[in-house]
């Protein structure tokens, strides 16, 4: 099984109705208007879908209904985020067998273990699909890095065959691509460093504000990669303070409430989660009104 990376995958969030249970119904109104943006793929059940939230039926059932409302329009790539090692392969083998293009591998979470025993996860877990596994390297939020001798460890796995590149260090890019060549397809993580590591080479950028404003994600990467870098950072300057929300603590509210403001989804979350009040809602609230004022004509671009 092959997937292209190249392209813009918005992680994208688990829609909940009031009383906790999943909207179905709501995620597949955001997935519709996400694949008529243009968007290339998704990342289903990451950080932004709440997946620690989720029971072990209800991301197989989640999965099962994303799957039947993509109908293979888009790459369906799904986060694997498990205490263990042994139940992340279960899952594993489960979407595979669902039918998802690929998996974006966390280290076990609760846990934070040693480089030795990241890699036992990594390795165990490779070992039980034939799903292409994207590395997701996030040492910022779960305190653990993937470093360059790990991934040189973990390229000896055939179907571990990209990176998501969460260091916030840029530098980290040219690094894996100075050492690996070829070997890894290296997508950015981190929305507000997008058009610096697109103009570094990555191929790909999974984001959380593509969620709320896609056609201007799937610009910017159209322009940089294209080269037109006076164009892509007149549109970067304009969506930094909203990209900026990708790097807090409280990301997924953050990123639930701008797709509430905007008519995309709502803001209901899971605990530990509770939705935003006060100065942190207000500032969203603000956020997003100064982008709907100010928004772009991206027909100017004449990208079509």
């Amino acid at each position: 099984m092959k997937v292209n990376w190249q392209g813009v995958f918005p992680a994208i969030s688990t829609q909940f109705n009031q009383d906790g249970s999943i909207d179905y119904a709501s995620n597949a109104r955001m997935l519709e208007a996400l694949i008529a943006d243009g968007i290339d793929g998704i990342i289903a059940l990451g950080t932004i879908g709440e997946n620690a939230s989720l029971s072990p039926q209800e991301k197989r059932d989640f999965i099962r209904h994303t799957l039947d409302t993509v109908r293979g329009r888009i790459l369906v790539i799904s986060g694997c985020t498990e205490n263990t090692a042994d139940l992340a392969a279960g899952y594993a083998k489960d979407v595979e067998q669902l039918g998802v293009d690929g998996l974006m591998l966390l280290p076990a979470m609760v846990y934070r273990g040693t480089d030795r025993e990241v890699i036992a996860h990594y390795q165990t877990v490779a070992r039980a699909t034939r799903l292409p596994i994207m590395i997701y390297n996030n040492p910022v939020s779960y305190g653990v890095d993937i470093n360059l001798e790990m991934t040189g460890i973990l390229a000896n796995e055939p179907n571990i065959v990209a990176i998501k590149e969460s260091t916030t260090d840029t530098r980290r890019l040219t690094e894996l691509q100075s050492r690996f060549g070829e070997r890894f397809a290296i997508l950015c993580g981190v929305d507000d460093i997008a058009l610096e590591s697109l103009l570094l080479g990555a191929c790909g950028w999974i984001s959380g504000l593509t969620n709320v404003f896609p056609r201007e994600s799937v610009t910017l990467f159209k322009l940089a990669r294209a080269g037109r870098i006076q164009e892509a950072r007149e549109l970067y300057r304009w969506f930094m303070p909203l990209l900026r929300l990708d790097t807090i603590p409280t990301l997924v509210q953050c990123i639930k409430l701008a797709e509430q403001l905007v008519g995309r989804g709502s803001e209901n979350v899971r605990m530990p989660r509770l939705p935003l009040i006060g100065e942190e809602r207000a500032y969203v609230e603000r956020l997003v009104a100064e982008a709907l004022a100010t928004r772009i004509d991206l027909d100017k671009y004449n990208l079509n």
